[in-house]
């Protein structure tokens, strides 16, 4: 199943280059951690979800690479394109090995059934 996402045909030429360019900088960023980290929190100051998966990686021993960026008041636009690349409308965004596993509560049960273990194995 794939998520719809406007075609670049849909878009104006006009407008292509300034949607393409739409917080790269950021992007770039945001997929080198996920190429070079075996996990990465992407995530903003001040949610406790956020810190309630960085606090279930240390319980469970695994090193993890956090990211944020603003707070609730703070950077939401750079969180919005998160959100756009990722297609997940929360915080934290959790990638293990390259692949989104959701948030905090997707996180504690990849790791009460054990299956994150055998994803970073």
């Amino acid at each position: 199943m794939s998520r719809p996402i406007l075609d670049e045909s849909a878009l104006h030429p006009a407008i292509r280059e300034r949607v393409a360019k739409q917080h790269a900088a950021l992007l770039k960023e945001a997929q080198s951690a996920v190429a070079t980290n075996p996990v990465v929190v992407f995530g903003m100051a001040g949610n406790p979800f956020v810190r309630k998966a960085r606090k279930a990686l240390d319980a469970a021993g695994v090193a993890h690479v956090d990211i944020d960026h603003g707070g609730y008041f703070s950077q939401w636009r750079e969180r919005n394109a998160l959100k756009l690349w990722t297609g997940w409308p929360t915080f934290p965004m959790v990638f293990v090995k390259g692949v989104l596993v959701g948030g905090a509560d997707d996180l504690a049960g990849l790791i009460a059934r054990g299956e994150l273990k055998k994803l970073l194995g």
